[in-house]
C-alpha cells in the first residue's frame, strides 16, 4: 500500500497521492513479486517540500508471514558507514583531539609501530588506506575479540596508501574501535547518545535492535555468502558467529556483539533519511553546513571511484544513483539490500530498503531497481513541486523498466556528462 500520514510530525511536509508516486509503488510490487526481495519500502522527497512513501510486501516470511510497514526495522548493513561512523567521526573531529590527519596508532595503543597505525583517518573515510577490502575478523582473532586487536596490527597494507580506493570494511571496522576508544564508550551507546538521541530518532535508528520492542525484517537464516568467501579465503568456516533474529547479516559485526564500524546499525526508512539529510549543504539540527559539505566534497580526483568522507558520489562509473541524479549526488547502498542517496543542489533525499537476504542471502544485482526507482521519484517531486524536470534541471525519463536503457536529455549544471568538471 502507499501511505499518506505521518506519525510523528518532521520538518518535512506531508504530501498528496500522486501518479508518479503509484509508479514507484507498482515497480515495488512488480520487484517484489519478481523475488527480488520479500518486502521494499520507499521513501523520497524535498526538504521544505514533503515527502511521499510506499509500503509492499513482508517483513518476514519464515517462521510465519508478517507484513512490512512504515515502521518497520531494516538491517541497514554497511550504510552503517556513513550515517553512524562518519557522523560520530565528524562530531569527534569538533574535540580537536581527533583530526582527519589523526594516525590510528594515537588512539589504539595496539597499532604503535605498525603499518596500519600510521594510517591517518582520513585515509579510512575516503577508502584510500591499502587495507584489505574484507577479512573474517573472527577467523583471524580464532573466535576470540580481545586478541583481535593485536592480530589486525599484523595485518599488512595491500596497496600504497592513496594510490587507489578500495573499498575496506576492515577500514571502518577499525575507525568504529576508534571512536569507541576515544569516547571511552561501547559503539551502540554512543550512536544513541550522541545522533538518535539528539535528533529524535531513538525509535527510528539504533543498533542492538529488539526483537520485542520493534518490528523487524527477517533476515538470512544461514550465513551462506559469508561462509562461501570464508572457505575461498582458506579459513575455517565453523569460524562464522550464527545469526538470530535481530542480529546483523554482517558476521563481523556479530562478532564484534552487534555493533561495529561497518555494519550493524537497523533503522526505518524514515531515519535513514533524516540522518542522511543532515548532510545536504545547509547542514541540520546535528551537523553544521561546514561539516556537511566537507563530507560530501570530493577527495579522490583521478581514481576509479569518486568518494567523499563516507559517501560514494554520484560521478563513479555504475554508481547506483542512475542517470537521474547528478555528479554532485551522495549516497550508499548495503549488502541487505539498502540504498539511500542525496542531491545536494536542491535537498532531495531517495531512500529504498529491501530485505532480500531474507530467508536466504541472494547475490542478485538491485542497481537497476534502484535507478528506476530514482528516476520515478525524481519525476514525483517535480509534479509535487509544480517545476518541470526542465526548471529543475533534471534528466527526463523515458519511462523504461528496471535494466533497460533510459534516454534523458541533460539540462543546466546539475547534470554533467562524465568527464565534465564537477564542483570541488
Amino acid at each position: 500500500m502507499l501511505t499518506t500520514a505521518r506519525r510523528r510530525s518532521t520538518p518535512w511536509l506531508i504530501l498528496r497521492m500522486t501518479e508518479a508516486a503509484s509508479d514507484v509503488e507498482r515497480l515495488l510490487q512488480r520487484s517484489v513479486r519478481a523475488g527480488i526481495a520479500p518486502s521494499a519500502v520507499a521513501e523520497w522527497g524535498r526538504v521544505g517540500h514533503g515527502t511521499s512513501w510506499a509500503v509492499t510486501g513482508a517483513a518476514q516470511v519464515l517462521p510465519e508471514r508478517s507484513a512490512v510497514n512504515s515502521e518497520t526495522w531494516f538491517d541497514l548493513a554497511s550504510l552503517t558507514k556513513p550515517l553512524a561512523t562518519l557522523t560520530l567521526t565528524l562530531l569527534a573531529f569538533r574535540t580537536h583531539d581527533l583530526t582527519p590527519e589523526s594516525r590510528l596508532g594515537e588512539v589504539l595503543d595496539e597499532f604503535r609501530g605498525c603499518e596500519i597505525g600510521g594510517l591517518p583517518i582520513k585515509s579510512i573515510l575516503t577508502h584510500t588506506s591499502g587495507l584489505p577490502a574484507w577479512l573474517p575478523l573472527y577467523c583471524l582473532a580464532d573466535g576470540n575479540p580481545k586478541v583481535l586487536l593485536s592480530r589486525l596490527a599484523a595485518v599488512g597494507l595491500e596497496k600504497r596508501p592513496g594510490a587507489e580506493v578500495v573499498y575496506s570494511c576492515i577500514g571502518f571496522v577499525i575507525l568504529g574501535m576508534v571512536l569507541a576508544r576515544h569516547a571511552d564508550m561501547a559503539l551502540d551507546r554512543l550512536f544513541h547518545q550522541q545522533v538518535a538521541v539528539p535528533l529524535g530518532l531513538q525509535d527510528d535508528l539504533g543498533f542492538m535492535s529488539a526483537v520485542e520492542t520493534h518490528s523487524l525484517c527477517g533476515g538470512a537464516t544461514e550465513p551462506t555468502t559469508e561462509k562461501r568467501l570464508v572457505t575461498e579465503q582458506g579459513w575455517d568456516s565453523t569460524l562464522v558467529p550464527a545469526w538470530s533474529p535481530g542480529q546483523p547479516d554482517d558476521g563481523n559485526a556479530r562478532f564484534l556483539g552487534g555493533a561495529a564500524g561497518n555494519a550493524g546499525l537497523f533503522g526505518t526508512a524514515r531515519g535513514v533519511r533524516l540522518l542522511a539529510g543532515e548532510y545536504l549543504p545547509a547542514g541540520g539540527s546535528l551537523l553544521t553546513g561546514d561539516e556537511a559539505r566537507r563530507a560530501t566534497r570530493l577527495y579522490t580526483e583521478g581514481l576509479a571511484q569518486e568518494r567523499g568522507w563516507g559517501w560514494q558520489l554520484g560521478g563513479t562509473t555504475g554508481a547506483s544513483s542512475g542517470p537521474a541524479l547528478s555528479t554532485d549526488a551522495f549516497g550508499h547502498n548495503g549488502f541487505t539490500g539498502v540504498s539511500v542517496w542525496c542531491e545536494p543542489d536542491d535537498g532531495r533525499v531517495f531512500v529504498l530498503l529491501t530485505n532480500r537476504n531474507h530467508p536466504s542471502q541472494r547475490e542478485n544485482d538491485l542497481h537497476p531497481l534502484r535507478r528506476r526507482f530514482h528516476t520515478l521519484a525524481v519525476s514525483d517531486i517535480a509534479r509535487i513541486t509544480g517545476l518541470s524536470n526542465t526548471e529543475k534541471g533534471q534528466l527526463r525519463p523515458s519511462g523504461a523498466y528496471c535494466g533497460e536503457a533510459v534516454e534523458c536529455e541533460e539540462k543546466g549544471e546539475n547534470h554533467r556528462r562524465p568527464g565534465a568538471k564537477r564542483r570541488r
